[in-house]
């Protein structure tokens, strides 16, 4: 028997048939899915120290459950002693069975660990169907040792889906089970 992650099964067996009914497709392949989780961290302080970068990339990796990959500096900026070619973050593309056991482990785990939560903003959608949001803290993640953190940072987290509108993006991942602070667009 093949192993197949528990919000994958809940995708399939419970949201399908759900947006299947509420939009009034014709064709399950107009059902919209999740199709990457991207992580994007910029590291603060990168220029002046390096390492920072390397602890950064760590972090990330543990997060996502691969490994991640530092992003370089495009132009240089006189004002904030950055050249060309300088490392300054760090970003992790997951996909197929790690995005799903990374949002389950975001929704049911991380999310509520956050401080005062009331649920994400739903402000966060592009016009396409894809949902980007920001977290202050990496430590909200389990895979994160509290005690080995030299500093914190936050981090963006993209959702793309292949939902044509905003509105399908928000009804596929209300149904997923994140925690949106306004409930009105269903």
């Amino acid at each position: 028997m093949k192993y197949v992650p528990e919000y994958k099964r809940k995708y399939l067996e419970d949201v399908c048939p759900v947006l299947f009914e509420k939009m009034g497709y014709k064709n399950k392949l107009q059902i919209p899915k999740l199709e990457k989780i991207s992580l994007n961290q910029g590291v603060n302080g990168a220029v002046a120290d390096k390492r920072l970068v390397d602890k950064a990339v760590d972090e990330l990796s543990l997060i996502a459950g691969q490994k991640a990959v530092p992003t370089y500096a495009r132009k240089s900026v006189s004002n904030f002693k950055l050249r060309e070619g300088m490392p300054i973050g760090v970003k992790v593309t997951m996909r197929g069975d790690r995005m799903w056991e990374f949002l389950e482990r975001l929704v049911s785990i991380s999310l509520p660990r956050v401080r005062d939560f009331r649920g994400i903003n739903d402000k966060g959608f592009d016009g396409r169907g894809n949902y980007s949001f920001g977290i202050t803290e990496q430590i909200i993640f389990p895979e994160i040792d509290i005690d080995k953190v030299s500093k914190i940072n936050g981090l963006d987290i993209t959702l793309v889906t292949s939902a044509n509108t905003d509105k399908e993006a928000h009804l596929l991942l209300s149904h997923l089970g994140l925690p949106f602070k306004n409930k009105n667009q269903e």
